[in-house]
Order: structure tokens, then C-alpha cells, then sequence
């Protein structure tokens, strides 16, 4: 039996969870930022500088002790960050670490740094006071994608950052990897991250975009010379598009999907992390993540301590609007939680999610970064920026279901459109009668409801139906004749197997929302996926010039969970939608004559006449190359 009920309302506090003072289970992320914004190197991007903050003072093991007095009773993780922390000293960094380790509530400690500082003593001094640090390194892929990581000289810092994670390989030490996605690394994303991973050392890469087009203006320099850092970052900045290092959205969605598609090729998922992909891979999966990107722990849950005892939200929101409070005024988290709620910039940027509640990806996106919802809004709305998660989405979507076939992660008309719950008795078991070819004896119920539909009960509505095959004597009468056209061709043409169908129902005077007209395809393996999703593609892009301006044809990838054993299937979706502006009674009234145009269109396509979908694929990309092929 099949089952499937669309959801469509989800609030706010579900994708961004408010700060319960009361709550003992649920960490709370503090970045210390252990010398403010000083950093013996002068990244042109650095946002940390842009803060023009004064430097000089350093975050003590006193303050870290109060951190863990003001969130006591709750989880704490800790990132040590800068600037670049190691300026501090190996004496400084000891005494935070030992106040750290000796703290119970501390879950996890971090250390960012860009890797220059770092040496065989860097190493013993972590050995020795906290063997379970996290080490995690600024490398922006190889020599060329480093090009605006450079020194105060402005010279190329990068040999200096290799020798780090080679010393670190020596060591039998993992380090994560946070590489920026500049236009340095553009249409690289194979090379930069076959450059990663060719670090022992390397466990983990999250590429992280620079949507600058909002900077208008250098870093301010100190002194009456600028350094020939200062003068190289001057030198960057554009005009309405924003300094040179910076990118659009589509630009990031496009580096992101040909990294995970290389990650998956060459089989790197084995033994390296990489974001976005595999919390993106996590939430499709209906699993949680600790990517607060893709999470609901949000900017509530990660807070930043400055030197002089500034405690504000995360750190990547515009300061002093993101300050909160100072840590040595502030009694417990109880006011730090009624600072969040008083602060203008988060309203701001919690008011900015409102419409992800509606949105059909709000399960997987998870909203996204409000920092970036709040200045990609400053520029153009946050339309592209919620264009390149969904893109995203989609392109992993795709690379999760077909992995032997990446050049469906290009395909812009099948989107990701979950449907919740969506769920079958015995998948395996319902394929494998499907082949079969025996014709079964058993009978099964069939009524059918005022509205046209038929399930085992005869109600309108969505309820239980018996999941048949095309050898069962019953299997025309359990097909709603409006879509059956439509089952037919994709059953009998191309030899697919439908789990579900609907003829679409406008429930006329029932407290129902209409249904849309809609066929549900379950593939055999991913070969057969990877063609039937092409030739949808196809199929669709070929009818929608002849549909009905009051109709159009959506293509959605989902997953069918099995009851039986609780595994997920990837599942292609074929539907019948309202076009934009319509009314339902444009939809039905048209309903039928569309279907005639779709039913045409899929029977001039078949599964078996290549791999290649309707959509341009980008520049040197092809699933055909070597590159591209080679496991």
C-alpha cells in the first residue's frame, strides 16, 4: 500500500530555534577570537578586518573560565580563531588549552589558522595539553586558488601553508580544510580538490563562497604607508560587481556540484568530508547535520567573544550591530538570550527566513546562513542567493540517485520536491512482482470516492490503495482513468514501473486542497534512473510549447521510503501543475488536453536514446570526459 500526504506549513522556530536559557542538552558554539582581528598575514578578503576592530589584546584563560560559568549546565564547543590565534604565543595558547581541558561541559575544541605559524612545537604543545584538538587550516585549494591569500609583503603565502599539512601528515595528524571559492578556482573544482586531497593530512574540505559583490570600499590601513598587501586589495576593488574576488551565487553552485560530482568519482567520500556536500546528502536523507547552515541551531547558538570582552552573534554578521553584551557584565544565559531577542540585526535576519516556511526545500535547505540572507539582501534581494541553494539541492539530489551518471546534477527542469510522508509497504517486493509476469490470483478492493478516486475505501482525500502491477487482472480498473494515458505510455513504452498515480481531484466543496494530476516512477537501478530522468526532461521541455497557458509540467526527484525496512529509494516524479496566475478551475478546465500534449511528447521519447537531458551543461563540464569518468 502506498501512502503519501503533502505537507505544506512549517514555522519559523523550526528552522531557526530560538536560545532556551533552560536547555542542558543542546551545545552552544563559541568562536574566541583570541586576538581580535590580528593575523601575521593580510588576506584581501579577510571580513575579519573589515571590522577595523583594535587589535593587539588577547582573550585569557580567565575569560574562557567565565565563558563556562555564564553557559553552565549546557554542552560548549569552542572554536580558538582570529586573526590568526597562533600570533598569541605558544605560552598564551597553553593556558587556554589547559583551562579548556579542564572544563567538563566542554564538548569540543577547535583551532582555525592559516598554518604559517605552525611547527613541530605548535604540535607537541597540542600532544601534550589537548590530544583531542581539532585542527582545521585556511587553504584555498592549490598555488593559483591561493591567489589572494598573501603576506603584509604581498607575497603568496601558500608554499608556507603546504609545508604545515605536509608536517601535520608526518605527525599522523587530520586537519579539516576551509577553502574560499574565488574566481581563482572557478571551473577548477576537480583540480582543486584532487590538490586537497592529495594532502595526507586532509580529512575534511568545506569550500566556503565569497559573496562580496556588496564590498565597496578597501580595508582601512594603519600608518601612513599602506603594505603592498593593502595596495594589492585596493587595487581589486571594482564597481557595482564588487571587488575581484568576489562571485555570484550560480557561480558557487556550479564549483560545488562539480567538486561533489569529483568526490564521488574518484571515491574520496571514503575518507574525506566535504561541505556542503554531505550535509546537503544528510537533510536529503531526512538526517540532521551540525552545519548550522543546514540546521536550525543558527546564529542563536554560535556566539563570538572578542578580546575586551564583547560577546556577540556569529561572527560573520556585521559588527558592532552583532554585539550582545560583555561577557564580565553578563550574569547568565538567560540575559543572552533576552539580548538576542532585543537585537535588531537578528530580528532582521530571522524576518529574512519568514519565507523559507513556504518554501519546498525548507526540509534539505534548512535556510540557509542568516548572515548571508542579511547581505546578499543589501544587493539584489536574496532571490539568488536562495536560487543557489535550491540549485544545489537539486544537483546533489541528482549525483546521490545516479552517482555513475554526474551530468544529471546539470539538469535545471528536475527539481528536488519532496513528498512527506512517502512510503510503501515492501518496495523491493513490489518491483520484483512487477517483473514477474505471473498474473496473481488474489483480489483486491476497489472503490471508488464522489471526487474520482480510487483507494481501498472509496473516500476522497489521500488514503491507503493496494499497490498492483500491469499482470494483475485488476490492474486497468485501479488506474483513475484521467491519468491513465499518461501510465500507460510510461508502463507500457518505456517499460518503467509506477508506484503511484493520480488523475487529480478538484474536491469541490470539501475542506480539501485539489490534487494535481501526476504519475510516480520507481526505477530498477541507477542506470535506469539516470535515462528515465533524461528522457522526462526531454519529454517535458518538448510539450511545455503546445501545453495550455493554465498548465504546466513539473519534474521532481524524491525519495520512497519502504515500511517493511525502513530504506529509501530515489523516485522521479511527473505531475501536472497549475501554470502561474491560474485558478484551479483554469487547471481543470484545460486538465485534459494537456495530458493529451504530455502523453504525445512521452511517446516520441524513450529512456534508451542516450543519457543527455534538455539542459545546456556548462562549459567544460561533460560526464563523458575522462576527468569525469575515471572511479
Amino acid at each position: 500500500m502506498h501512502r503519501t500526504i503533502e505537507r505544506h506549513h512549517h514555522g519559523i522556530e523550526r528552522l531557526y530555534r530560538s536560545l532556551d536559557s533552560d536547555d542542558t542538552s543542546t551545545a552552544v558554539s563559541v568562536i574566541v577570537k583570541v586576538r581580535g582581528e590580528t593575523c601575521n598575514v593580510d588576506c584581501l578578503y579577510c571580513y575579519e578586518k573589515r571590522k577595523e576592530a583594535p587589535g593587539g589584546a588577547r582573550v585569557n584563560a580567565a575569560q574562557i573560565g567565565r565563558l563556562a560559568t555564564l553557559f553552565r549546565g549546557r554542552p560548549l564547543a569552542v572554536e580558538i580563531h582570529g586573526g590568526e590565534p597562533l600570533t598569541a604565543g605558544k605560552e598564551h595558547i597553553a593556558e587556554i588549552l589547559r583551562e579548556l581541558s579542564a572544563l567538563p561541559r566542554v564538548v569540543r575544541i577547535t583551532l582555525q589558522t592559516n598554518g604559517v605559524l605552525l611547527d613541530e612545537g605548535w604540535l607537541d604543545l597540542f600532544e601534550d595539553l589537548c590530544p583531542t584538538l581539532h585542527v582545521g587550516v585556511s587553504l584555498d585549494g592549490d598555488a593559483q586558488g591561493n591567489t589572494w591569500r598573501v603576506g603584509y609583503d604581498g607575497r603568496p603565502i601558500y608554499p608556507r601553508i603546504a609545508r604545515a599539512l605536509n608536517l601535520l601528515s608526518d605527525r599522523g595528524r587530520s586537519v579539516g580544510v576551509i577553502a574560499a571559492v574565488t574566481p581563482a578556482v572557478l571551473g577548477r573544482a576537480e583540480a582543486v580538490l584532487d590538490h586537497l586531497a592529495g594532502f595526507g593530512s586532509v580529512n575534511a574540505v568545506s569550500f566556503v563562497p565569497c559573496f562580496d559583490t556588496a564590498i565597496r570600499r578597501p580595508t582601512a590601513a594603519t600608518g601612513r604607508r599602506a603594505p603592498a598587501s593593502r595596495l594589492l586589495q585596493q587595487a581589486a576593488m571594482g564597481s557595482d560587481g564588487g571587488p575581484a574576488w568576489a562571485i555570484h551565487p550560480d557561480e558557487y553552485a556550479e564549483f560545488v556540484l562539480a567538486a561533489t560530482a569529483r568526490w564521488i568519482r574518484a571515491g574520496y567520500f571514503a575518507h574525506l568530508k566535504l561541505e556542503p556536500a554531505v550535509s546537503a546528502i544528510r537533510r536529503l536523507r531526512g538526517l540532521g547535520t551540525g552545519f548550522c547552515h543546514f540546521s536550525d541551531l543558527k546564529c542563536d547558538h554560535v556566539l563570538t567573544l572578542y578580546p575586551d570582552g564583547r560577546l556577540g552573534s556569529c561572527d560573520e554578521l556585521p559588527w558592532p550591530q552583532a554585539q550582545l553584551t560583555l561577557l564580565d557584565t553578563t550574569n547568565d544565559q538567560h540575559e543572552v538570550a533576552r539580548a538576542q531577542r532585543s537585537s535588531t540585526l537578528l530580528n532582521q535576519g530571522k524576518a529574512l527566513m519568514q519565507r523559507c516556511t513556504t518554501c519546498d526545500y525548507r526540509s534539505t535547505c534548512g535556510g540557509g546562513c542568516v548572515a548571508t540572507h542579511w547581505r546578499m539582501n543589501l544587493v539584489d534581494g536574496q532571490d539568488a542567493y536562495c536560487d543557489h541553494r535550491m540549485r544545489v539541492i537539486d544537483g546533489v539530489a541528482a549525483l546521490l540517485a545516479q552517482p555513475a551518471h554526474p551530468d544529471g546534477a546539470w539538469c535545471r527542469t528536475l527539481r528536488w520536491r519532496p513528498r512527506s510522508p512517502n512510503s510503501m509497504r515492501d518496495v523491493a517486493g513490489f518491483a520484483a512482482r512487477w517483473d514477474d509476469r505471473t498474473p496473481p490470483h488474489n483480489t483486491v478492493r476497489l472503490r471508488t470516492s464522489s471526487q474520482g478516486n480510487i483507494n481501498t475505501i472509496g473516500r476522497p482525500g489521500v488514503h491507503e490503495a493496494d499497490d498492483l502491477d500491469p499482470s494483475h487482472p485488476q490492474w486497468r480498473d485501479a488506474i483513475e482513468p484521467g491519468v491513465w494515458s499518461l501510465v500507460h505510455t510510461v508502463t507500457s513504452h518505456w517499460n518503467l514501473i509506477t508506484y503511484d498515480s493520480c488523475e487529480g481531484h478538484a474536491y469541490t466543496d470539501l475542506e480539501l486542497e485539489p490534487a494535481v494530476r501526476k504519475v510516480g516512477i520507481l526505477a530498477r537501478d541507477q542506470d535506469e534512473y539516470a535515462d528515465a530522468a533524461s528522457a522526462l526532461c526531454r519529454a517535458a521541455v518538448a510539450a511545455a510549447a503546445a501545453l495550455p497557458p493554465a498548465i504546466t509540467v513539473t519534474l521532481g526527484r524524491s525519495m520512497l521510503t519502504c515500511e517493511t525496512t525502513g530504506a529509501v529509494e530515489p523516485v522521479l516524479d511527473l505531475a501536472l501543475q497549475p501554470g502561474a496566475g491560474h485558478s484551479w478551475d483554469d487547471y481543470f478546465a484545460h486538465l485534459d488536453d494537456a495530458t493529451v500534449v504530455l502523453a504525445l511528447a512521452l511517446r516520441d521519447e524513450h529512456p534508451s536514446r542516450g543519457p543527455a537531458c534538455s539542459c545546456p551543461v556548462p562549459a567544460g563540464r561533460s560526464a563523458c570526459s575522462p576527468e569525469e569518468t575515471r572511479s
